[in-house]
């Protein structure tokens, strides 16, 4: 195994792969090479700066890192896209295409198999096939989703370099093998929920989960200053109460404000017929 080195790392997938014959699936690994063969021209980086692995329905980039990252960060956000509008304007519904994007950076070495070797190559795959980057890409329409690690992000993005504007990016978090994956999603987050590895969704901090607690029971009016326990009580605030006859209040008679209590008879008093 060589000495690891560090390298800029590009993925990209293809959505719905496996759902499609042979005779479409060759035809989308043609049309996957040619976009990041040109996304990668359009950055200026030439076979010389990368090395790449195919992986069927995806593929691997390892970028020298003397590579501009930011004209590589611009060309996806802007080339990819338009040659994904361009494809699929006039493609059959069968023969469209539509990527999820990985770019992240760290140390990766490669052995005697040329197979490539890293914990940083490693994390960059999970975020790849994480839920939430496939939920981001069913949710829009450019036919493209773009997430960078933490790590890129940090180094990069938040400096809001032209043509890579960091508030377009949100930080989100899925889980992995690896354990909890920080990452920064291009665009919307989908659903305003986190998606793990997996499916398995966690509400994002902050967010509104959707669900509200069932409102408790009222509060009782509070009682009234003074007024003893049990009985009725009555509350006059001026004006004159007109029951159909007297109203007497234990020894009280006429009441035309304030507060009543005792006992309460409305009609004549006794409690004789009206």
């Amino acid at each position: 195994m060589t000495n690891p080195v560090n390298r800029t790392i590009l993925l990209l997938d293809i959505e719905r792969f496996s759902d499609r014959d042979d005779v479409e699936q060759a035809y989308l690994r043609r049309m996957l090479y040619d976009i990041a063969d040109r996304a990668l021209e359009s950055a200026g980086i030439d076979e010389t700066l990368r090395l790449r692995a195919d992986r069927g329905d995806s593929v691997m980039e390892l970028i020298d890192a003397n590579a501009p990252v930011t004209a590589l960060l611009r060309s996806l956000l802007t080339e990819v896209p338009a040659q994904l509008r361009t494809l699929n304007r006039m493609a059959s519904r069968s023969a469209q295409i539509r990527l999820r994007g990985v770019v992240a950076s760290g140390w990766v070495a490669v052995d005697e198999r040329d197979g490539w070797v890293g914990s940083d190559l490693n994390h960059a795959c999970r975020l790849l096939d994480a839920a939430l980057l496939r939920a981001a890409l069913a949710e829009r329409t450019d036919d493209f989703a773009l997430c960078v690690s933490d790590a890129l992000y940090a180094g990069v993005v938040r400096h809001d370099h032209p043509g890579v504007p960091a508030d377009a990016f949100h930080a989100v978090t899925v889980e992995s093998k690896n354990g909890p994956l920080t990452a920064w999603l291009h665009g919307p987050v989908p659903g305003a929920q986190n998606h793990g590895e997996k499916g398995d969704e966690v509400p994002v901090p902050g967010a509104d989960s959707g669900e509200h607690p069932a409102p408790g029971p009222t509060a009782p009016p509070a009682p009234v200053a003074g007024a003893p326990s049990g009985g009725p009580v009555f509350q006059f605030n001026g004006g004159s109460p007109a029951f159909g006859g007297s109203l007497v209040c234990g020894d009280q008679h006429g009441v035309s404000g304030g507060h009543v209590t005792g006992d309460v008879h409305l009609g004549r008093s006794g409690g004789g017929p009206a």
